[in-house]
């Protein structure tokens, strides 16, 4: 007499899976601690304290990168009081790579910066 290895029954008790094609959670991986992905959502002061270092950081993104575009190409940044006792670094920060080096890093906060305001969530991994 022969049987199917996909028809056979185990008992609950034995160890291995169960081969039953009747049932097709018999062979799922329980879940445990470590492999769920569920959220915990934020509450009470915790959400406004979240919403606010959000808001906050968005701010501070937006203004630095602004004036990282803007600071380099005025006139302020080489003809000031902290550069005229130090000619070498005064002439290395007039250097027009330096300029566009930081306008792209201001240029990149704004991104980072919006980028982060529009992927707000308030659920945070567990």
């Amino acid at each position: 007499m022969t049987v199917d290895r996909f028809s056979q029954e185990k008992s609950p008790d034995a160890m291995g899976p169960t081969w039953s094609s009747q049932d097709p959670t018999a062979n799922a991986v329980p879940m445990n601690a470590a492999t769920r992905t569920e959220t915990r959502r934020y509450t009470g002061l915790e959400l406004w304290i979240h919403r606010l270092t959000m808001l906050l950081f968005v701010f501070v993104c937006a203004v630095v990168g602004v004036l990282l575009v803007i600071l380099p190409w005025r006139p302020q940044w080489t003809d000031n009081r902290l550069l005229l006792i130090y000619p070498g670094i005064r002439a290395f920060i007039a250097n027009g790579f330096v300029r566009g080096v930081c306008t792209g890093l201001g240029l990149l906060d704004i991104v980072i910066g919006f980028w982060e305001a529009t992927h707000y969530h308030e659920g945070r991994p567990a």
